[in-house]
């Protein structure tokens, strides 16, 4: 069998990430392979929902199922996640820009108010004499 590479379709993706259940059941997933029953017992859903929650990550490849005898195992799949780190990336680069820019310009502002100003000029009156 030849090795065929993989596209993973963003919209998929970020359609799966849209769920709080589906991101919640990815966190879970994190820390390793689980059954579906096991899964399932995470949450306060039912498990014909979580069912249709894995069903939409494996097709979105987030998730790959494999059989341990009765059991259906699911384990996290981390590639179609380097889609969204590559599109968050040009986020993060505008907000590190705009964030350090905004770091400068309330530094200088505080140094201006920091700095000790000049004593004002004594307030002399001239007398009628010295105008």
């Amino acid at each position: 069998m030849r090795h065929r590479p993989v596209t993973y379709s963003s919209a998929a993706t970020f359609q799966a990430l849209a769920d709080p259940t589906r991101r919640a059941v990815l966190d879970l997933l994190r820390r390793g392979s689980q059954p579906a029953g096991e899964i399932a017992g995470a949450f306060p859903v039912s498990r014909p929902a979580i069912s249709k929650h894995l069903r939409l990550l494996r097709r979105a490849h987030l998730v790959r199922e494999h059989r341990e005898g009765r059991h259906r195992v699911y384990q996290l799949n981390p590639e179609p996640l380097r889609a969204v780190d590559s599109w968050l990336e040009q986020y993060r680069s505008f907000w590190t820009m705009n964030l350090n820019s905004l770091k400068a310009f309330v530094e200088a502002e505080h140094a201006k108010e920091t700095q000790p100003q000049p004593a004002p000029r004594p307030n002399t009156k001239l007398s009628k004499g010295d105008r």
